[in-house]
This record gives C-alpha cells, sequence and structure tokens, in this order.
C-alpha cells in the first residue's frame, strides 16, 4: 500500500480566499472543502491520503488534490458558480454553508431533502449536484465505534441546529424504535419537532427540555437510550455537559459529535458512570468517505481507515 502522504507538510499549506479563486488557473482537477472559519480543517489531510491511496486503483485521479477555502457566508453565492465554472470536481460544505447551499443548489438528492441542507456537491454540466452524507457517516460511526444500530434503538439527540436535524432524520429513516430530542430552546425544539413529524413513521417522537431531566423519572424517557449530543457544548475545555448521564436510566451508549477535544466533559462523565462513548472523529471520517465515493466512485468502506489515519495525525500536530 503507497505511504499515507506528509500530513505534516498538509498542514502547512495555505487557506485559499474568495480572491484567490477568482484567479484560479490550475488545470488538473481540484477538490475544495468550503468555510468559515477553515483553517483547522483535517479534511484536506484525510482526502489527500485517500487519493494517494486510490490512485493504484483508479489513474484518473493523478493529479486531484484537495484544498481549503475560507468562504464567508455571504460570499458564498457568488463562490459556487465560481467554483463550477473553475472546473471543480466536487466540493464540502461545512459550518456555516450547509444550509446556506441548500437554497443555492438546484438538484439536491432525495435524502437530502428531508434534512434541508447539503455538506456535498457534485460538478455536473448543469450545475451542482447536492448531497448530504452526515447521516450515513454518524450511523457507520455509531455502528463501529459503539457497535450500536440506530435502527430500532431509543435515542435521546441533544441540540436542535443543523447538526441535529441532520441526525434526527437519520434516525427516523433508519426507523430507530424512538427518538427524544433535548434543547435549551423551546422554540427551536419545537421548530424541530414539527419538521420531524411527518416523516417519525412509527418512531415515537417526544421532545423535552434539560431541565425536565432532572425529574426524579427523567420524564419517562426509555431504559437504555443511546445518547447523541449534536450541540457544541463541549467544544471549549470550560464548557459543562449538555445534560447530567446520571439522570437516565443505563444508557447504552454515548456519541458526541464533537472530536476535538477528544473527550468532552460528556464522554468524561460517561467514563465516569462506566457507559460508553465515543467522540464525532469516526463521524466525520465516514461522511468524508462517503463524499469521496460520490465525486470518485471509490468505495467508502475502502478509504475510511487511510482516512482515520490522516486525520489523527492531523489532529496530533494541531494539539
Amino acid at each position: 500500500m503507497p505511504a499515507t502522504p506528509d500530513v505534516a507538510s498538509m498542514a502547512s499549506e495555505p487557506v485559499y480566499t474568495l480572491a484567490d479563486l477568482k484567479s484560479w488557473s490550475r488545470s488538473t482537477s481540484t477538490l475544495a472543502v468550503l468555510g468559515s472559519p477553515i483553517a483547522h480543517s483535517v479534511s484536506p489531510a484525510m482526502h489527500n491520503a485517500a487519493i494517494a491511496t486510490e490512485v493504484r486503483h483508479n489513474p484518473e485521479l493523478t493529479g486531484l488534490s484537495y484544498v481549503r477555502f475560507e468562504i464567508k457566508p455571504e460570499d458564498l453565492k457568488q463562490a459556487l458558480p465560481l467554483l463550477h465554472a473553475k472546473g471543480f470536481k466536487g466540493i464540502n460544505l461545512t459550518v456555516p454553508h450547509k444550509v446556506i447551499a441548500f437554497s443555492l443548489i438546484e438538484k439536491i438528492d432525495p435524502s437530502a431533502l428531508a434534512i434541508g441542507a447539503v455538506n456535498t456537491l457534485r460538478w455536473a454540466p448543469e450545475g451542482w449536484e447536492g448531497f448530504n452524507t452526515d447521516g450515513y457517516g454518524l450511523a457507520t460511526a455509531v455502528k463501529d465505534s459503539l457497535d450500536i444500530e440506530l435502527t430500532d434503538s431509543n435515542i435521546l439527540l441533544i441540540g436542535a441546529g443543523g447538526a441535529a436535524r441532520g441526525a434526527a432524520v437519520e434516525c427516523l429513516q433508519r426507523k430507530c424504535r424512538s427518538l427524544t430530542l433535548v434543547n435549551r430552546s423551546a422554540e427551536n425544539l419545537e421548530a424541530l419537532s414539527l419538521h420531524l413529524k411527518p416523516i417519525a413513521g412509527d418512531s415515537v417522537l417526544q421532545s423535552v427540555t434539560p431541565a425536565s431531566l432532572l425529574e426524579p423519572d427523567a420524564s419517562g424517557i426509555n431504559r437504555g437510550v443511546l445518547v447523541i449530543n449534536a450541540t457544541s457544548a463541549g467544544l471549549k475545555t470550560t464548557d459543562l455537559a449538555p445534560i447530567n448521564l446520571a439522570r437516565l436510566r443505563e444508557p447504552a451508549g454515548v456519541f458526541d459529535m464533537i472530536y476535538n477535544p477528544p473527550k468532552t466533559k460528556l464522554m468524561q462523565q460517561a467514563e465516569e458512570l462506566g457507559i460508553i462513548s465515543a467522540n464525532g472523529l469516526t463521524m466525520l471520517v465516514h461522511q468524508g468517505a462517503k463524499a469521496f465515493e460520490i465525486w470518485t466512485s471509490c468505495p467508502a468502506s475502502r478509504t475510511a481507515a487511510v482516512m482515520l489515519k490522516a486525520a489523527r495525525e492531523a489532529l496530533s500536530l494541531n494539539a
């Protein structure tokens, strides 16, 4: 197997801007991630490692590279047509562009319609095609790291933002047994609940506030729930855990979408209580591997391992 590219050299690669895009003149195919901020992203290391490995299976990938662009939200409408005109093969979108781009893309994959957000764009002659691989990333990561299937599980989902919406849709589409939504803002909680009701099917859908979890019966939350944190609580070392796991009845596991820091307060609490837990790095990798598959047809199951190795190396360099 070819050696993984030098992740240290990747970390020193530039962060491009809209001004750079306007003068872009590379003749080789390019992939890119757009975000604001974006300098912290390990996606270039992941995808360039996959390219280096997969070129032996597909010589057409020779010369392909993956770069990062700092694009402000107000500039996305200008950047996307430019990227298409410059011949970029594919685009990843991260905060805050996933929802913004949804209204700017004419062709949306059916699996992304229910989410209302896209994180992967594929070049087509008529324009960008939009996909969302976050759900696949979540389901695959939970299975890989916790050995839990979303199907037929009782799930407690913390958050009501874009990440939570994608996770909730995936849980319901995979026919979880129940989905309990938890969020501090009652208004956002109600909005998400209303959005999900049409696709809930036979899954029991309910919503509660964090305060209600402090009650003795924990608001009737099912025993053995899978707890998924889709909030930013935990990104800072000073952040408190978004809920008190001790109030739940024997949780089956905890999956925190945050991957840096590698162990959040919620995960520390899980460890103290003897509950299996995992951070979001594997989710990042699996959603990235699925995006790479959409662009290149290289199986996500084949690229995930090399992408995970590269992501860990990149994070260790940034620590």
